[in-house]
């Protein structure tokens, strides 16, 4: 199960720290079907902190992360200085990327970060059902399934509708 794995979370933290939100309330709510172990409690980082403790500090969670997530709000893919190197660093690590769209977006989408593209990253909408499948498919699943195609992967329309969504 994929949730049982550390989970790195990549989004905009200006814009987007509402989802990340929602995120941990799901995992704390016992209505909701969804977990993850989050790879930011590991190592704090503190605000003033040079471009470079922060990178390297960022790159001891990846060491320990088996996953990420990344958060696509409407100006993700314009975040250079931590989120694209955040993802370039899990392409380069051989992490999963699962790309989830706060638009509603089921697929790749002009808001999805370009590094990106043809990356074998799997795109879901912001729902917590089609978040927590694709945790236990797409991330269980990446080595045997979706690596190496060179793709973008999103799931059909029957999964969402399976899972009532």
């Amino acid at each position: 199960m994929g949730y049982r794995n550390k989970t790195y979370v990549i989004f905009d933290g200006d814009n987007d720290m509402w989802a990340y939100a929602y995120m941990k309330g799901w995992k704390q709510s016992e209505h909701i079907d969804f977990d993850f172990y989050d790879a930011h409690d590991i190592n704090g980082i503190r605000d003033g902190s040079s471009e470079d403790t922060v990178k390297r500090r960022l790159r001891e969670r990846l060491k320990n992360t088996k996953q990420a997530i990344v958060l696509i709000g409407t100006s993700t893919k314009n975040l250079f200085r931590y989120v694209r190197w955040e993802i370039d660093t899990c392409l380069e690590m051989g992490i999963p990327v699962l790309g989830v769209n706060l638009n509603g977006s089921r697929v790749i989408d002009e808001y999805s970060p370009p590094i990106l593209r043809k990356k074998d990253a799997m795109f879901v909408s912001f729902k917590a059902k089609i978040i927590t499948y694709a945790m236990d498919d797409y991330f269980d699943n990446f080595r045997s399934s979706y690596h190496g195609h060179s793709d973008d992967w999103h799931y059909p329309d029957k999964i969402y509708t399976g899972l009532g969504l």
